[in-house]
């Protein structure tokens, strides 16, 4: 199992995240056979930015929405890209936080052995602090998890 160098999916999915020219960076994710796709959350909730998250990624068929094992890898590479963003703990409101977040998710082989198959990338940047303008900070956080 070697991870080619040229197809590392988190990178993609931060470049994408924090690109200048974001149209660019999916042009070359597309060029590689894979699929991403971008957007905004923000909430004192952490279910609420699953939820986009996830909902952006079935309309942009990053997952099928009746296939377990892809929603499943989903939540999860979610999840792992929050506890980077909450420091370890997943919680937002109930400790008076909000987050105001870019994301992006990344679909794709990034072995040189295919039959590895594929995984999924999702990156997540922008503020977290008490719910007051002014009262926050900067934060990111990714998530891997194979499909």
């Amino acid at each position: 199992m070697t991870l080619n160098n040229d197809r590392r999916i988190g990178r993609y999915a931060v470049l994408l995240l924090i690109s200048e020219d974001p149209k660019e960076t999916k042009d070359s994710i597309e060029r590689l056979g894979w699929r991403a796709c971008s957007g905004k959350v923000g909430s004192m909730e952490a279910s609420k930015v699953v939820a986009a998250i996830e909902t952006a990624a079935r309309k942009n068929d990053i997952v099928q929405t009746g296939l377990y094992r892809e929603s499943h890898a989903l939540y999860h590479a979610i999840i792992e890209a929050l506890q980077g963003v909450t420091r370890g703990q997943v919680q937002l409101g109930s400790v008076l936080r909000t987050v105001g977040l870019r994301f992006a998710v990344v679909r794709g082989k990034p072995y040189n052995n295919s039959e590895e198959g594929e995984w999924i990338a999702v990156s997540l940047y922008g503020t977290i602090g008490a719910p007051i303008k002014g009262a926050e900070h900067e934060t990111i956080g990714m998530g891997i998890n194979h499909i």
